[in-house]
């Protein structure tokens, strides 16, 4: 049997599937390994406490001698946060072009990473031997520069992914998508695409950046106050929007929020920002300027709420309040799961009397997205035509409509792999079938702690913020098991203990009954004893006030 017949290519994602955000995805055949993007995702509502998600790797760790890299195709948050925590894990090379590595060494960089860490910067034009397979790359547009795709040459074909993408026939620093490149691959073949599915739901095409600057610089003429804009940090386009319509309407520009800061300096140093001389400004040199000279560049268009503008909506902002009168832009689209804070914080913005322009894109021309919409990925698939087809990046439903769109232009719906995490997809001469599964999930970071918050974890939180918790205390004799002291209860988030005496001696009375019971049966294990002492408080609290509260019974003995 020849060797291609044993040997199979195996694609699959770590995370980016089924979710926004912690894009990771494999392309693995024989021996080698090629990750591509390794991000993050912020946390859902309940989880409560924590500060990010990334995905779980345990199947790289376990095949770390097989990986020959990380590739990353743009600089978002959602494509290379996860990194300082991977590269602890798996010291393997990372590639990435000049812009996004500037950002990923930041990051390297406060997690002192960056001396141990083989960083290799790319170009479109690179060539990459990982292994048996061969990367090459493609100039995309999406909101950040630098963006690209990955041609992975394997023995099997070439696995082509898009990267985040529009077709932006104006791109704001003239960085076109390579359509020639994209077409050459098409022509040698792709075995399979995996294509960002991010707005599949939005037919016709997403608009360009540049159509931004006009409305942008038109909001700047007619503000009668100063101007604070939101945005993405790492949205460089929008940045140089802003400083160009400063530029034009002779405005100072001041930058608050800790990554605004890090990414315009990042982004000036490596040329990606064009500022001209003594514009920008320090946030304490602001009151001392008339507000029709002056704009600030604010993190916090999702609402995030210890970031700058939502800071300044409340007032807690040490250096920077807005007036009534001024003119707040929030040009970005809201995160699904953001609408409400994003709500919140326009309502308190407009409390404070400032005019707000936010919205949808169609409505205020302030924002346009960095994803292709339906003809765009329309287009990707006809240039690539693949043999087979694997929608990535989004929720479920993008991916399901990604596959609809694929099928309208003449893709077979049995070559479409519609996949969850951890779902592989295995070619294998040519043809390709559903793979068993690889392990795949969530880690999440709270604090210092990575992995160490789990679902029992996040269970018992979620009880203390539904019926708090009682805690009851007793001490035991050594000798005769008699009580010595208490029991004494304490209530926290449960009931308030000042109104609520009759409930809490009641409690009392029952811990106190089932101890002596139990003693006059001979049970002294603890743990029984602890069991009986939940069990009939917890029926007895219930019964009184139909909330279950977690219930720590601490028995001492002397």
């Amino acid at each position: 049997m020849s060797k291609k017949n044993i040997d199979k290519l195996t694609i699959f994602a770590l995370g980016g599937v089924g979710e926004i955000g912690k894009n990771m995805y494999v392309v693995q055949y024989a021996n080698d390994i090629v990750v591509v993007d390794c991000g993050l995702k912020f946390p859902e509502e309940d989880m409560l406490g924590i500060d990010i998600v990334i995905p779980d790797i345990s199947y790289l760790t376990e095949n770390r001698d097989k990986v020959r890299g990380i590739v990353i195709t743009h600089g978002h948050e959602d494509h290379i946060g996860g990194l300082p925590y991977v590269l602890k894990h798996l010291n393997v090379p990372v590639y990435g072009t000049r812009l996004t590595m500037g950002l990923i060494e930041m990051k390297l960089k406060e997690a002192n990473l960056l001396g141990e860490t083989k960083r290799i910067v790319i170009t479109a034009e690179s060539e990459l031997k990982l292994g048996c397979m061969t990367a090459t790359f493609f100039k995309t547009n999406h909101s950040i520069p630098d963006s690209v795709g990955v041609c992975l040459e394997t023995p099997e074909g070439n696995v082509v992914h898009t990267g985040d993408f529009k077709f932006d026939q104006t791109p704001v620093n003239e960085q076109y998508a390579d359509l020639h490149q994209m077409a050459a691959i098409g022509r040698r073949g792709v075995i399979a695409l995996l294509s960002d599915s991010t707005n599949a739901e939005r037919p016709g095409y997403t608009g360009s950046e540049r159509s931004v600057g006009a409305e942008i610089e038109d909001v700047f003429r007619k503000a009668k106050q100063r101007v604070v804009i939101a945005t993405f940090a790492s949205n460089i386009h929008r940045i140089q929007q802003v400083i160009d319509a400063c530029e034009s309407t002779r405005r100072k520009l001041t930058v608050i929020g800790r990554s605004m800061v890090n990414v315009v300096s990042i982004a000036s140093e490596l040329g990606y920002l064009r500022v001209p001389d003594g514009m920008l400004i320090e946030p304490e040199e602001v009151n001392k300027l008339a507000a029709d000279r002056v704009a600030i560049l604010s993190t916090g268009s999702q609402g995030e709420p210890m970031s700058a503008l939502t800071r300044m909506a409340r007032s807690t902002h040490r250096k920077m309040d807005i007036l009534p009168g001024d003119t707040v832009i929030i040009a970005a689209t809201p995160i699904p799961g953001n609408e409400r804070y994003v709500g919140r914080t326009v309502d308190e913005l407009m409390r404070i009397g400032a005019h707000v322009i936010y919205g949808p894109g169609s409505i205020t021309g302030v924002h346009v997205s960095g994803h292709g919409s339906q003809e765009e990925l329309k287009l990707m698939l006809n240039i690539m035509r693949p043999k087979y087809f694997i929608p990535i990046h989004g929720e479920y439903r993008m991916l399901r409509q990604h596959g609809m769109l694929a099928e309208s232009v003449g893709i077979a719906r049995e070559d479409i792999f519609i996949v969850d995490n951890g779902d592989t997809v295995e070619i294998q001469d040519g043809v390709a079938r559903k793979g068993s599964k690889v392990p795949a999930g969530n880690v999440l970071i709270d604090g210092l702690g990575v992995g160490d918050v789990g679902n029992i974890v996040l269970r018992d939180r979620k009880l203390l913020s539904q019926d708090g918790i009682l805690v009851v205390v007793v001490t035991l004799s050594k000798q005769d098991g008699t009580i010595l002291s208490g029991p004494d209860i304490i209530s926290r988030g449960f009931v308030y203990v000042r109104e609520s005496e009759g409930l809490l001696e009641e409690a009392n009375r029952i811990v106190t009954s089932t101890l002596h019971r139990l003693m006059n049966e001979n049970v002294n294990e603890w743990a029984s004893l602890k069991t009986h002492v939940k069990d009939a408080l917890g029926r007895f609290l219930y019964e009184q006030t139909r909330r279950r509260p977690m219930i720590l019974p601490i028995i001492m003995e002397v």
